[in-house]
């Protein structure tokens, strides 16, 4: 991500890590295209939002470019990024950079719509549903299969973003203990304004596989929320043996929700088929969602 450090995959092990937002002035098509036209209309000052619509501050127009918060850009260097429609910058130094990082992966921020959650994008493919849906809306659905989560103990097995654990909290939950595999992800989030609910002290975050790091957990949560990465790039978290981790971690008739997607459906594959039967050998009693694309339920064993 420009000169942001690249980090590798965590695999083994896992650790407590604490999150800080980095609140950067961030930078998208959608905002330079208002910041040029306030400049047509003669303003000098004018309120923008430089943290992808969630709140607005004055920023300062001149001939010479804009003053964002604390950073000056030249007009030259916004024109650059005004047809990139799904791109997001941060700035530094009077230098806007991309919001990406290239390594073994390549990771990006993406926009989705103006004034909702950005989605991240490894290696080209979507880690939210972004096609007529965001993923606010995306995340709101497959919580509010769960009801109540007041009072709740949640693991939330795969951070990304952090929308789910968020939202879990605004739901009430006393606590999520959430697990993220991959240090860049953490990396992206931390310059993403809309997880900055992650900073709550209620939400706990390892860095490290949940595959093992559940071992540590029995009888311990109330609610579970499975949102892993597509069956393909993540087989182990679709696995019985995966899912006799996940009953074990819960409490009985504690709760679960997961995300199982639509990988293959154009060609007849229905794989939410084989994760139900899946999860009712390991204890749990379950259902399938089409609107969602979840698998919820409770453990009964």
């Amino acid at each position: 991500m420009g000169r942001l450090n690249i980090f590798y995959v965590v695999m083994g092990y896992w650790r407590p890590v604490k999150f800080s937002w980095a609140n950067r002035p961030l930078l998208c098509s959608h905002l330079v295209s208002q910041i040029f036209k306030a400049r047509r209309l003669g303003n000098s000052n004018i309120e923008f939002s430089l943290d992808l619509g969630l709140s607005k501050e004055v920023c300062n127009i001149t001939s010479e470019g804009v003053h964002l918060r604390n950073e000056f850009i030249e007009w030259s260097k916004l024109e650059g990024i005004m047809n990139r429609e799904r791109d997001i910058y941060y700035v530094e130094k009077g230098e806007i950079m991309p919001l990406s990082i290239a390594g073994e992966h390549f990771y990006k921020l993406v926009l989705v719509k103006w004034g909702h959650p950005p989605t991240l994008e490894i290696d080209g493919i979507h880690m939210h549903r972004i096609k007529d849906i965001t993923p606010d809306v995306d995340t709101e659905m497959k919580l509010s299969l769960l009801g109540s989560l007041r009072c709740s103990r949640i693991l939330d097995t795969c951070m990304g973003l952090g929308y789910t654990a968020i939202e879990a909290i605004k739901r009430g939950a006393c606590s999520v203990k959430t697990f993220e595999v991959d240090e860049n992800v953490l990396k992206i989030a931390s310059f993403n304004p809309w997880s900055s609910g992650l900073e709550d002290e209620k939400i706990e975050i390892y860095l490290g596989n949940v595959f093992q790091g559940v071992e540590e957990y029995s009888e311990y949560f109330d609610v579970i929320i499975h949102d892993p990465p597509r069956i393909s790039l993540s087989g182990e978290l679709y696995s019985l043996e995966f899912y006799f981790k996940l009953a074990e971690a819960l409490k009985k008739n504690g709760r679960i929700v997961h995300y199982v997607g639509q990988p293959g459906i154009h060609s007849g594959k229905k794989i939410w088929r084989g994760v139900m039967e899946r999860m009712r050998r390991a204890g749990f009693q379950v259902r399938y969602d089409p609107e969602s694309r979840c698998v919820y339920g409770k453990k009964i064993e």
